[in-house]
Parts: structure tokens; sequence; C-alpha cells
């Protein structure tokens, strides 16, 4: 069988989605889960004698210790720092959903778990015609949202979560306190946790880098890997 995959989005770009993700694979690989972290779309990538980097892409391969193809990894990467159609268009190097699938396959019958991270938020546009969303929500991936928990974040995290909602499953949600921590912190914490109906999976504190890979984060992962998914939710058996 092939691989679950949890697509980790956010309520903006800068939010900590690639802390929460890598904390999930930390967790992962602590259970003995073979695990790959998958940046498909990123931008703002740094040049080196190897071709384009992006720095989120190399901390999710760090903490899953793959050994795979950073093409594989990272499939679409590209140099400027804009919104990845944007991107695509200045590169003209288009982001090609067929490619993205065939990747993901690829990757899907090597592990147990892929933990895909997003670019910027759940809307973002891929091209004229797709969104980030639209194409997870197309592929029915479950969906952990990660709430940069600062001043807004109550509107932001449940616009996002009802947009999630609508397309696809929203497993949870997991809050990342961006320094400096927020007046009324708790309050709002309890607000987001009254109002969001999904559940959450566990609280990061500002400036502890290590308390992402917190017991919290890896008890809810393992609950949810215990739920078997709906049939829609399995992926498809890629055998002719």
């Amino acid at each position: 069988m092939t691989a679950r995959t949890l697509f980790v989005t956010g309520t903006d770009t800068a939010v900590g989605k690639t802390r929460v993700a890598g904390a999930l694979i930390r967790a992962a690989r602590r259970n003995g889960i073979r695990v790959c972290g998958w940046k498909p779309v990123a931008t703002g990538c740094e040049r080196s004698a190897d071709g384009l980097r992006n720095a989120d892409a190399l901390a999710l391969q760090a903490a899953a210790g793959t050994s795979e193809p950073y093409e594989l990894l990272n499939p679409c990467a590209y140099a400027p720092a804009v919104a990845p159609h944007l991107a695509a268009e200045l590169a003209r190097r288009p982001i090609r959903i067929a490619e993205l699938d065939r990747v993901h396959r690829e990757l899907a019958q090597r592990y147990e778990l892929i933990v895909a991270e997003g670019a910027g938020g759940w809307r973002v546009p891929l091209d004229q015609a797709w969104t980030l969303g639209a194409w997870v929500a197309e592929r029915e991936w479950p969906v952990l949202l990660t709430v940069g928990v600062r001043l807004g974040c109550l509107n932001h995290a449940m616009l996002t979560a009802e947009a999630i909602a609508r397309d696809t499953q929203l497993a949870g949600w997991v809050g990342n306190v961006l320094p400096p921590p927020m007046e009324l912190l708790e309050e709002n914490l309890g607000t987001l946790r009254a109002r969001l109906a999904a559940p959450c999976w566990g609280v990061v504190p500002a400036g502890s880098e290590d308390a992402a890979d917190g017991a919290a984060l890896g008890d809810a992962l393992d609950r949810w890997r215990r739920i078997r998914p709906p049939e829609s939710l399995l992926p498809a058996d890629p055998r002719p």
C-alpha cells in the first residue's frame, strides 16, 4: 500500500509551517514510521553549485533523514520570493500538475507517510487554473492548519479553516505562537479551540526551538494515523 499523505498549510506565509512539519516528521521517525518530508512548490530559493535550493525543503529533508534526490523533494523550485504562479511566469517554467503527481506517486511507493508542506496559504495560485488548495483537495489529502498566533489570527484561522473544510478534510490545527507573544494569548487560544471544528494538535510556544518536538504533536499524529481514513482518502492504486 502506498503512503498516506498529510498536507501542512498555514494561515499565511512565515507562520511556522516548516517548524510544524519538521516536528511531525521527527515524531514519526521516533515511532519507527518510514516518513518523507515533501515541499512540492517553493519560491525564494537560493542558487548553489547544485542548483536552486530552498531552506524549508532542506529542513524537511534533514528532519526525515532521507537521501532522495533534491529534485524529488522539491520538484518546483524558483528563485524569486514571490507567489508561485508569478515566480513560474518570471522563470518561464510553469508548474506542471502532472509532474507533481508523478513525483508524489514515486515517493509514495517508498514511505508509509508523506508530510507535505505548502507554499504560503491555502488559496495561493499555481497558475491560471489551479490553486495549491484545489490541487490538494482533488487528491483528497487531509490537511493540518498551522495558525500563526498573533494579532489578527482569529479571523485568518477561521476563514482558512472554513475554506479547507469546504474542499477536503481538515484533520486538525497547530498554534505556532509568534514573538512577541500577543496580549491575552491564552484567551485567544481558547477562542480558536472553541470556534475551529477540527482538534488542536498542539501549541508551539514562542522562542523555543525545541518546543515543536513536544509529545503533544507526536501523540496527535499517532492518533490520526490509527484512524483508518474513509475509502475516498485512501491513495489510489497506481497499478494498471
